[in-house]
């Protein structure tokens, strides 16, 4: 059995030192994805403000945006890869650090350019926290408790999002835009110690990190989301959006063509022959392009179209991000009774006919009223995915993939938001579009139709997924046991689940 503080002997299948302490576990693990996902969220009501005080442009503000995605999608795998390799607590806590360090980068920022490489960095540590907060829980509660822990980690991201406008639009009233930075700071100097102190650490089946696999997967994602980001600027039919596109499509090949032959895959790619694996990254895709497409413009369309404070704003956006605190917590615990199925499929129903009812009312004249409805029953729908998705895709593989698992999902979500921002943003880009409210307006509304659009598009998915995914065999190889018992213990778990899934 190696140490808390060793890399793990080759051949080891996820050992651990010691019994998970559950409580630690989902505090520390749902502390850090908070942190993570209130930067994401924390910048949108700042948007206009970061316009004028540092010159940006429309692409500018894409990019404060896209450079954490950029960098959270093209590294979540190799997170993932690094957590199952040196341990996932040991590097929970580097990224927490390291993140803490490029959000005070952003704050020290005095130029646009400065500001989204910080952001960029920021993605690139973020891209290692996400992915591991899952796979820390996944180990440390049992199948059968694990869906109203995920739940509650969910009603902390929930919280997240609903803090995130609020606190920036506080914050840039208030202070200045530089301090939505300089929060993540002392929470991620809190909670590093505190990981190292009190999670038990945990190991991946690989013994070794596929470096080839690792920069084909970075660059094969940095070509498809490159190209995306920056389809608005040059053109969709430019000669660098369509070699970007074309490049990260073949580097993604080549990827996947050797994760095939590889000895330690990082991506088994017989995890997307498990129906319950497949069709929740197909629900989270279409989920996260619907909604980080439309909190891109939504924030802009509360001060912009409507004439509101940045605080007003988010304090306006409440009844859209402040629902997954409530809902998210209940969904999760009532899919281990009713399966995760149906809550895939209302949540991205209720989100699309949330942003349909917004885009059909919109107006420079609307009042509060009309539109907290409608970003209510979008909110209901977004929190009724969130744990239902994340327990879909753990529950669907076996538990020594956890890691991988919670990495390649959280890179085709990240991939999902990319996609989202980009299609609505060329759908809504015009001449003089921030000219005058009815201006932004008339380019708004058919840009949050296409985000509804998004969100119904996952449905099929969602209704393709199983019904009930039977919890993965807990078996696997001693510390002691070989590479070849590591892997044969790994193909066992994947045929007993990929038997049991298609329920």
């Amino acid at each position: 059995m190696p140490s808390a503080v060793t890399p793990h002997a080759p051949g080891s299948a996820a050992p651990a030192a010691g019994r998970p302490h559950q409580t630690w576990t989902l505090v520390l693990a749902s502390l850090g994805l908070f942190m993570v996902a209130l930067d994401t969220l924390v910048v949108t009501t700042a948007l206009p403000v970061l316009r004028v005080d540092l010159g940006a442009k429309l692409t500018d503000l894409e990019w404060t945006v896209n450079a954490y995605n950029l960098s959270f999608a093209c590294l979540l795998l190799t997170g993932a890869a690094l957590g199952d390799r040196f341990g996932r607590r040991r590097m929970f806590a580097v990224g927490l650090l390291g993140f803490s360090a490029a959000s005070a980068a952003a704050a020290l920022s005095t130029s646009v350019g400065a500001l989204i490489a910080a952001r960029a960095v920021q993605g690139g540590f973020a891209a290692i926290v996400m992915p591991l907060t899952l796979t820390l829980i996944s180990q440390a509660f049992p199948a059968e408790k694990r869906g109203a822990a995920i739940g509650l980690w969910g009603g902390i991201a929930g919280l997240a999002v609903a803090a995130g406008p609020v606190v920036g639009g506080a914050i840039t009233d208030g202070l200045d835009w530089q301090w939505i930075f300089w929060l993540n700071v002392p929470i991620g100097l809190v909670l590093a110690p505190l990981a190292l102190r009190r999670l038990t650490e945990s190991f991946g089946p690989r013994p070794r990190l596929d470096l080839p696999g690792l920069a084909l997967a970075g660059t094969g994602f940095l070509g498809l989301t490159w190209g995306l980001v920056r389809a608005n600027t040059a053109g969709w039919g430019s000669a660098e959006v369509v070699l970007s596109l074309l490049a990260g499509a073949v580097l993604v090949a080549c990827f996947l063509a050797r994760q095939r032959r590889a000895r330690y895959p990082m991506l088994p790619l017989g995890l997307f022959r498990l129906r319950g694996f497949s069709t929740a990254n197909g629900v989270s895709f279409f989920m996260y392009a619907s909604l980080f497409g439309a909190l891109f413009l939504m924030s802009q369309f509360l001060q912009i179209g409507l004439g509101n404070s940045p605080l007003a704003a988010g304090l306006w956006i409440l009844p859209w991000t402040a629902t997954p605190m409530v809902v998210a917590p209940l969904a999760g615990a009532l899919s281990e009774r009713w399966g995760n199925r149906p809550f895939m499929a209302a949540g991205l129903a209720l989100q699309a006919a949330g942003l349909g009812w917004v885009a059909a009312i919109a107006d420079p004249g609307m009042g509060y009223a009309q539109l907290s409805i409608a970003l209510t029953v979008a909110g209901v729908g977004t929190s009724m995915c969130f744990p239902t998705v994340a327990n879909a895709v753990m529950g669907a593989v076996p538990p020594q993939e956890a890691g991988v698992a919670s990495g390649a999902n959280s890179a085709i979500r990240e991939l999902g938001g990319v996609f989202g921002v980009a299609v609505l943003a060329a759908v809504f880009t015009g001449p003089g579009v921030y000219g005058t409210p009815d201006a932004f307006v008339d380019a708004f509304k058919p840009a949050l139709w296409v985000g509804a659009a998004l969100a119904a598009a996952g449905i099929a998915s969602a209704l393709l997924a199983p019904r009930r995914t039977t919890p993965p065999p807990e078996a696997g190889p001693s510390p002691e046991a070989g590479p070849e018992a590591a892997a044969r213990a790994v193909r066992a778990g994947r045929t007993a689940v990929a038997a049991r899934s298609d329920g």
